[in-house]
């Protein structure tokens, strides 16, 4: 089978695709056939070297494909069963917590970018009908990231409002869910065309932060003083107009750090507005499950822009690094 392996010190010269066994399944565990995966930005960091990992590791976080193989005692799959992959394979379940977070699919443990790999029968969830591998693939991180934050953080309504930034694969997720669950949508991009894009995809009101520095304040007077919700996805770089957006009483979901991680805060605006504000990572795997039957019930699709082959992964994290795309780079095997 063939498999990628980042060799140190990380950097997109060091992904190397090699031949290697196919592996047989153990008690409890089922061998997947993977046939796709998509690429997020915390895989970026991992193969640019910019978020350092152990030598020959498989790198990617998100997978789709097929059970061939089961070993004793599993009982919930069929061979054939087509399923996703966990980005925390160990969570199942409940509150994070550090167990639980301890495997990181493509970083501390080896991900899907290989042709087969064995894993708990409990470490997969099945694909939404109707979808293909590619667009299955697109979900356990940013689909998951994006329903998390609205439905387990933002507790999200019909009615509600949310500021959503940027045009990157969470904020993509987040703009269909929340249209598909009745809510009014703010958009923020420094790209007029790819407004025009996600116009076409139902956001309500968009705004170019580039061409409007102070974008926090404009969109708090547009929403009648300020969203319910607000998906912060830049970090050091969004994060004081976050706080000018949101409403009193509102939400801050702090889901990236495009910008940086170094964030300041004013604590002011914090209590005067009596904010709340929650840190989150993906989610769990009851949280895609509801997802998946979310997805089935209202017939969404993601966006995908490109797809390159395996062998050229590496090709495929350059395309993600000039940023010109809209929707998720995908890679096939």
């Amino acid at each position: 089978m063939r498999r990628i392996e980042l060799v140190e010190p990380g950097g997109l010269e060091n992904l190397f695709c090699i031949e290697q066994d196919t592996p047989s399944p153990g008690e409890g565990e089922v061998l997947v056939r993977w046939h796709a995966s998509s690429l997020n930005y915390h895989d970026y960091l991992v193969a640019s070297g910019a978020w350092p990992v152990a030598d020959g590791r498989c790198p990617l976080s998100e997978g789709a494909g097929e059970i061939v193989a089961m070993g004793a005692g599993v009982s919930q799959w069929q061979l054939g069963d087509r399923v996703m992959a966990l980005f925390f394979p160990q969570w199942l379940e409940g509150s994070a917590s550090a167990e639980t977070m301890a495997d990181f699919a493509g970083d501390t443990v080896d991900g899907y970018a290989t042709e087969f790999s064995c894993l708990s029968a409990d470490s997969v969830s099945r694909i939404p009908r109707g979808y293909s591998f590619a667009e299955a693939a697109t979900l356990p991180c940013a689909g998951l990231t994006a329903w998390r934050a609205l439905i387990e953080e933002c507790h999200f309504e019909a009615g509600d409002s949310v500021l959503i930034q940027g045009t990157g694969n969470v904020s993509l997720f987040a703009l269909l869910f929340a249209k598909a669950m009745g809510g009014e949508t703010y958009c923020t991009s420094s790209s007029d065309a790819k407004l025009e894009q996600i116009k076409t995809l139902g956001a309500d009101h968009l705004l170019n932060y580039q061409s409007n520095p102070n974008w926090g304040t404009e969109i708090h007077r547009a929403s009648n003083g300020g969203v319910d919700h607000v998906l912060d996805v830049g970090g050091s770089s969004t994060l004081k107009e976050s706080l000018e957006a949101a409403k009193v009483a509102g939400h801050i979901a702090l889901i990236g750090g495009l910008g940086g991680f170094d964030a300041e805060l004013s604590l002011f605006q914090v209590f005067i507005k009596q904010l709340r504000l929650s840190g989150m990572a993906v989610g769990n795997l009851v949280m895609q499950e509801q997802m998946v039957d979310f997805i089935d019930a209202h017939g969404l699709k993601p966006i995908i822009a490109r797809e390159f082959e395996l062998a050229n992964l590496a090709d495929a994290f350059r395309y993600q690094e000039a940023g010109d795309h809209l929707g998720k780079i995908v890679v096939t095997y």
